[in-house]
């Protein structure tokens, strides 16, 4: 029980950013700032979380980098989304891109804010990690599938399905205190898949976008979302793991 309540506290310190999110929706949906509009207030607080956490040294530079990385991928998604008419932003915003305000892209940098955090503290080892080449390779056939499945044919089952062949033998090694534990690296992508989607639950009950049949009342995310919440976690989970490889083999050359 002590290991269980601990790995908590762990996973509570892994989505600081999240956690500041859904904060941020919930209090701005009931205390209102006088001049400036809700969707911008929430962009304030998420830029000044993000420095918080950089000179509070709970995020490195390194990681920075990466998470900006990110939120560029999401926003980009979120612009065209937009545009197809998937979801929408009913409230006003002095700052955004295309009908887009800017703070949508930190719900998708909080996503990798969790992978660089839980990273580290929870000190995760990725055990027959396949190759870097296929995996950078998988994550933008799984990017670019959300783009083209409103013209062509939906690929992705048969992405979830090369997906649970590729990684297959792989798993992700984790400690708590210096126990080691290990899981399926599928399982771990799915249960990240279904914690989003709670989240995303939460979010639009907040007004933070609203899917089309959500407009008038708000009702549970459609669960077939879990899909595509498992894909865009994958996509998060390649570009820090790959990523921390090249640093590190960098900074092994270096020295």
């Amino acid at each position: 029980m002590k290991k269980f309540l601990h790995f908590g506290l762990l996973q509570i310190q892994c989505c600081i950013f999240p956690i500041v999110i859904f904060l941020s929706l919930a209090i701005t949906k009931h205390i209102p700032v006088p001049l400036l509009p809700r969707y911008d207030l929430i962009l304030l607080i998420c830029i000044l979380t993000q420095v918080f956490m950089v000179i509070g040294k709970l995020e490195t530079i390194k990681e920075l980098w990466i998470i900006c990385l990110f939120h560029v991928i999401g926003l980009c998604m979120e612009i065209f989304k937009i545009q197809m008419g998937s979801w929408s932003y009913p409230e006003f915003s002095y700052i955004r891109i295309a009908d887009v305000p800017l703070y949508s892209g930190f719900m998708y940098a909080s996503v990798a804010s969790y992978v660089c955090q839980a990273y580290r503290r929870l000190r995760l080892k990725f055990i027959k990690w396949p190759d870097m080449r296929i995996t950078f390779l998988l994550a933008c056939v799984i990017y670019a599938n959300f783009f083209t499945h409103h013209f062509i044919f939906d690929f992705r089952w048969i992405i979830i399905a090369t997906i649970v062949i590729v990684f297959f033998k792989s798993q992700v090694q984790f400690r708590i205190d210096e126990s080691k534990y290990k899981m399926p690296l599928n399982i771990a992508f799915l249960l990240i898949g279904v914690f989003i989607w709670f989240a995303e639950n939460i979010s639009t009950f907040f007004s933070a976008w609203a899917y089309p049949d959500q407009l008038d009342i708000w009702q549970v995310v459609h669960i077939g979302k879990i899909t595509s919440w498992f894909l865009f976690s994958i996509i998060a989970i390649i570009l820090v793991v790959n990523l921390k490889a090249i640093q590190e083999k960098k900074h092994k050359k270096t020295n």
